[in-house]
Protein backbone atom coordinates (compact mmCIF):
# COMPACT_ATOMS: atom_id res chain seq x y z
CA UNK A 1 0.00 0.00 0.00
CA UNK A 2 1.51 3.33 -1.04
CA UNK A 3 1.03 6.77 0.55
CA UNK A 4 -1.70 7.80 -1.92
CA UNK A 5 -3.81 4.73 -1.12
CA UNK A 6 -3.36 5.29 2.61
CA UNK A 7 -4.42 8.94 2.35
CA UNK A 8 -7.47 7.98 0.28
CA UNK A 9 -8.50 5.36 2.83
CA UNK A 10 -8.17 7.87 5.68
CA UNK A 11 -10.32 10.39 3.78
CA UNK A 12 -13.02 7.76 3.19
CA UNK A 13 -12.93 6.84 6.88
CA UNK A 14 -13.40 10.50 7.90
CA UNK A 15 -16.33 10.80 5.50
CA UNK A 16 -17.97 7.71 6.99
CA UNK A 17 -17.43 9.05 10.50
CA UNK A 18 -19.15 12.31 9.55
CA UNK A 19 -22.10 10.35 8.14
CA UNK A 20 -22.33 8.32 11.35
CA UNK A 21 -22.30 11.30 13.72
CA UNK A 22 -26.07 11.78 13.58
CA UNK A 23 -27.39 9.21 16.08
CA UNK A 24 -26.10 9.54 19.67
CA UNK A 25 -27.80 6.43 21.08
CA UNK A 26 -25.54 3.97 19.22
CA UNK A 27 -21.86 3.30 19.91
CA UNK A 28 -19.30 4.82 17.61
CA UNK A 29 -18.37 1.54 15.92
CA UNK A 30 -22.03 0.74 15.18
CA UNK A 31 -22.46 4.19 13.64
CA UNK A 32 -19.42 3.52 11.46
CA UNK A 33 -20.90 0.23 10.23
CA UNK A 34 -24.24 1.91 9.45
CA UNK A 35 -22.52 4.73 7.57
CA UNK A 36 -20.45 2.19 5.64
CA UNK A 37 -23.61 0.34 4.59
CA UNK A 38 -25.26 3.60 3.50
CA UNK A 39 -22.21 4.59 1.46
CA UNK A 40 -22.52 1.30 -0.46
CA UNK A 41 -26.22 1.82 -1.17
CA UNK A 42 -27.60 -0.63 1.42
CA UNK A 43 -30.67 0.97 2.99
CA UNK A 44 -32.83 -1.93 4.22
CA UNK A 45 -31.31 -4.52 6.56
CA UNK A 46 -32.03 -6.21 9.88
CA UNK A 47 -30.50 -4.85 13.11
CA UNK A 48 -28.64 -8.14 13.51
CA UNK A 49 -26.56 -7.26 10.45
CA UNK A 50 -24.87 -4.41 12.32
CA UNK A 51 -24.06 -6.67 15.29
CA UNK A 52 -22.67 -9.33 12.96
CA UNK A 53 -20.40 -6.80 11.26
CA UNK A 54 -19.27 -5.51 14.66
CA UNK A 55 -18.31 -9.03 15.74
CA UNK A 56 -16.37 -9.55 12.51
CA UNK A 57 -14.75 -6.13 12.92
CA UNK A 58 -13.61 -6.79 16.50
CA UNK A 59 -12.34 -10.31 15.73
CA UNK A 60 -10.34 -9.08 12.73
CA UNK A 61 -8.88 -6.20 14.74
CA UNK A 62 -7.81 -8.53 17.56
CA UNK A 63 -6.16 -10.93 15.10
CA UNK A 64 -4.28 -8.11 13.37
CA UNK A 65 -3.06 -6.57 16.63
CA UNK A 66 -1.98 -9.99 17.92
CA UNK A 67 0.07 -10.61 14.77
CA UNK A 68 1.50 -7.09 14.95
CA UNK A 69 2.53 -7.70 18.58
CA UNK A 70 4.26 -10.93 17.52
CA UNK A 71 6.19 -9.13 14.76
CA UNK A 72 7.14 -6.33 17.18
CA UNK A 73 8.48 -8.79 19.77
CA UNK A 74 10.40 -10.65 17.07
CA UNK A 75 12.04 -7.38 15.98
CA UNK A 76 12.95 -6.51 19.60
CA UNK A 77 10.77 -3.40 19.75
CA UNK A 78 9.35 -1.95 22.93
CA UNK A 79 5.88 -1.27 21.45
CA UNK A 80 3.83 -1.92 18.33
CA UNK A 81 4.31 0.69 15.62
CA UNK A 82 2.77 1.44 12.22
CA UNK A 83 5.12 -0.87 10.31
CA UNK A 84 4.11 -3.87 12.45
CA UNK A 85 0.41 -3.25 11.86
CA UNK A 86 0.92 -2.84 8.09
CA UNK A 87 2.95 -6.07 7.97
CA UNK A 88 0.16 -7.91 9.80
CA UNK A 89 -2.45 -6.50 7.40
CA UNK A 90 -0.43 -7.50 4.34
CA UNK A 91 0.25 -11.01 5.59
CA UNK A 92 -3.41 -11.57 6.51
CA UNK A 93 -4.72 -10.18 3.23
CA UNK A 94 -2.20 -12.27 1.28
CA UNK A 95 -3.36 -15.56 2.83
CA UNK A 96 -7.04 -14.75 3.51
CA UNK A 97 -8.35 -12.60 0.66
CA UNK A 98 -8.17 -12.81 -3.11
CA UNK A 99 -7.31 -9.65 -4.96
CA UNK A 100 -9.00 -8.85 -8.27
CA UNK A 101 -6.88 -9.74 -11.31
CA UNK A 102 -4.90 -7.09 -13.13
CA UNK A 103 -6.14 -5.69 -16.47
CA UNK A 104 -3.28 -7.44 -18.25
CA UNK A 105 -4.33 -10.77 -16.75
CA UNK A 106 -7.94 -10.18 -17.79
CA UNK A 107 -6.87 -9.37 -21.34
CA UNK A 108 -4.73 -12.50 -21.57
CA UNK A 109 -7.59 -14.59 -20.21
CA UNK A 110 -9.95 -13.14 -22.81
CA UNK A 111 -7.54 -14.08 -25.61
CA UNK A 112 -7.21 -17.64 -24.32
CA UNK A 113 -10.93 -18.11 -23.74
CA UNK A 114 -11.79 -16.91 -27.26
CA UNK A 115 -10.12 -19.97 -28.77
CA UNK A 116 -12.39 -23.01 -29.15
CA UNK A 117 -11.51 -26.01 -27.03
CA UNK A 118 -10.31 -28.96 -29.16
CA UNK A 119 -12.62 -31.92 -29.18
CA UNK A 120 -11.09 -34.82 -27.22
CA UNK A 121 -10.86 -38.23 -28.89
CA UNK A 122 -13.84 -40.44 -28.24
CA UNK A 123 -13.20 -43.06 -25.60
CA UNK A 124 -14.45 -46.60 -25.90
CA UNK A 125 -16.10 -48.20 -28.91
CA UNK A 126 -17.50 -45.76 -31.44
CA UNK A 127 -20.91 -46.61 -32.86
CA UNK A 128 -21.45 -47.02 -36.61
CA UNK A 129 -23.61 -44.57 -38.53
CA UNK A 130 -27.32 -44.51 -37.85
CA UNK A 131 -28.25 -46.24 -41.10
CA UNK A 132 -26.06 -49.25 -40.17
CA UNK A 133 -27.59 -49.83 -36.73
CA UNK A 134 -30.84 -51.32 -35.52
CA UNK A 135 -31.76 -47.96 -34.05
CA UNK A 136 -32.44 -46.45 -37.46
CA UNK A 137 -36.10 -46.08 -38.48
CA UNK A 138 -37.20 -49.03 -40.62
CA UNK A 139 -40.12 -47.36 -42.31
CA UNK A 140 -40.78 -44.49 -44.63
CA UNK A 141 -43.71 -42.15 -44.68
CA UNK A 142 -45.29 -41.94 -48.07
CA UNK A 143 -46.81 -38.59 -48.81
CA UNK A 144 -49.80 -38.99 -51.04
CA UNK A 145 -50.02 -36.73 -53.99
CA UNK A 146 -53.20 -35.31 -55.44
CA UNK A 147 -54.98 -38.42 -56.75
CA UNK A 148 -57.83 -38.58 -59.18
CA UNK A 149 -61.24 -39.92 -58.19
CA UNK A 150 -60.66 -43.12 -60.21
CA UNK A 151 -57.46 -43.97 -58.31
CA UNK A 152 -59.20 -43.38 -55.00
CA UNK A 153 -62.06 -45.71 -56.02
CA UNK A 154 -59.57 -48.41 -57.08
CA UNK A 155 -57.79 -48.24 -53.72
CA UNK A 156 -61.09 -48.47 -51.85
CA UNK A 157 -62.14 -51.48 -53.96
CA UNK A 158 -58.84 -53.25 -53.22
CA UNK A 159 -59.25 -52.61 -49.51
CA UNK A 160 -62.83 -53.93 -49.57
CA UNK A 161 -61.78 -57.10 -51.43
CA UNK A 162 -58.99 -57.69 -48.93
CA UNK A 163 -61.46 -57.34 -46.07
CA UNK A 164 -63.84 -59.86 -47.68
CA UNK A 165 -61.03 -62.37 -48.17
CA UNK A 166 -60.05 -62.09 -44.51
CA UNK A 167 -63.66 -62.58 -43.39
CA UNK A 168 -64.10 -65.66 -45.62
CA UNK A 169 -60.89 -67.16 -44.30
CA UNK A 170 -62.15 -66.70 -40.76
CA UNK A 171 -65.43 -68.45 -41.57
CA UNK A 172 -63.60 -71.37 -43.20
CA UNK A 173 -61.45 -71.81 -40.11
CA UNK A 174 -64.49 -71.71 -37.83
CA UNK A 175 -66.45 -74.27 -39.90
CA UNK A 176 -63.57 -76.68 -40.39
CA UNK A 177 -64.19 -80.15 -38.83
CA UNK A 178 -62.28 -80.78 -35.68
CA UNK A 179 -61.17 -84.06 -34.17
CA UNK A 180 -60.89 -84.58 -30.48
CA UNK A 181 -57.91 -86.57 -29.30
CA UNK A 182 -58.07 -88.18 -25.91
CA UNK A 183 -54.76 -88.59 -24.17
CA UNK A 184 -54.20 -91.69 -22.00
CA UNK A 185 -54.36 -90.92 -18.33
CA UNK A 186 -53.36 -94.21 -16.65
CA UNK A 187 -50.31 -96.44 -17.28
CA UNK A 188 -52.60 -99.27 -18.42
CA UNK A 189 -54.09 -97.07 -21.17
CA UNK A 190 -50.60 -96.09 -22.33
CA UNK A 191 -49.60 -99.79 -22.50
CA UNK A 192 -52.71 -100.67 -24.50
CA UNK A 193 -52.03 -97.85 -26.97
CA UNK A 194 -48.48 -99.06 -27.47
CA UNK A 195 -49.57 -102.69 -27.99
CA UNK A 196 -52.36 -101.73 -30.40
CA UNK A 197 -50.12 -99.56 -32.58
CA UNK A 198 -48.13 -100.78 -35.55
CA UNK A 199 -44.57 -101.79 -34.83
CA UNK A 200 -41.71 -101.04 -37.19
CA UNK A 201 -38.41 -102.84 -37.38
CA UNK A 202 -35.27 -100.80 -37.55
CA UNK A 203 -32.05 -102.40 -38.74
CA UNK A 204 -28.59 -101.01 -39.34
CA UNK A 205 -25.27 -102.67 -40.22
CA UNK A 206 -22.87 -103.38 -37.36
CA UNK A 207 -19.75 -103.98 -39.45
CA UNK A 208 -18.99 -100.34 -40.20
CA UNK A 209 -15.54 -99.19 -39.30
CA UNK A 210 -14.59 -95.78 -38.18
CA UNK A 211 -12.86 -93.74 -40.82
CA UNK A 212 -9.46 -92.43 -40.01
Amino acid sequence: MNLHDGTKSVQQLHKINRMAAGDDNLPRDAKTIIALLKSMGVENYEPRVVRQFLELYYRNAVDLLTDAKTYSNHAGKACVDYADVMLAIKSKSYFSFTHPPLPEVKEAAMKVNCKPIPRPPACGLSLPPEWDTLLAPNYRIRIRKNQSSEEVEEEEEVENNAGKIIKNAGKIIENAPTRQVRLPRTPQERRNNLQGGTRQRVSFPLGLKRRR
